[in-house]
């Protein structure tokens, strides 16, 4: 599936992104290690970003301004962001408006992968003209040796 030497152009979903930012040392680790080592180029909009850190500001978290502080120096230094076009690209229709930021994004970053756990995102797996892929398929896939 990789084709160049390149890192991959990834777009992550917000609750992903979340996982591997909480629980360093959960399942995604290798996910959050191949954004930290460069190995995947993370993708971000302004409507993403600006999701992630409403998301880390939930109470359920838990998290301290300080704590959402680090997190956020985490992953945003290392997303390339993408502005979006004032015509967005055209995208299926999705069941959730909110996911739509990441279809959007996927297009005109040129993502390599859209990777989500969302159902509604994963049900247009065959109408996308990206690969929308689980955490699992991403990793076994693009980072075999981890």
């Amino acid at each position: 599936m990789r084709h160049s030497a390149r890192p991959p152009r990834v777009v992550i979903d917000t609750n992903l992104v979340l996982s591997a930012l909480v629980f360093a040392q959960g399942r995604l680790k290798p996910l959050r290690h191949a954004w930290q080592t460069r190995r995947i180029l993370p993708l971000a909009s302004r409507d993403t970003a600006a999701e992630l850190i409403r998301v880390l500001a939930y109470p359920k978290f838990r998290l301290t301004p300080e704590d959402q502080q680090e997190l956020l120096a985490d992953y945003l230094p290392f997303c390339t962001t993408v502005k979006i076009p004032d015509s967005p690209p055209e995208t299926p229709v999705c069941r959730d408006d909110f996911d739509m930021p990441f279809l959007r994004l996927a297009l005109a970053g040129e993502a390599n992968a859209l990777m989500t756990g969302d159902q509604d995102l994963l049900s247009l797996v065959d109408v996308f003209s990206c690969p929308i892929v689980t955490a699992e398929q991403f990793m076994k896939t693009w980072l075999p040796e981890q």
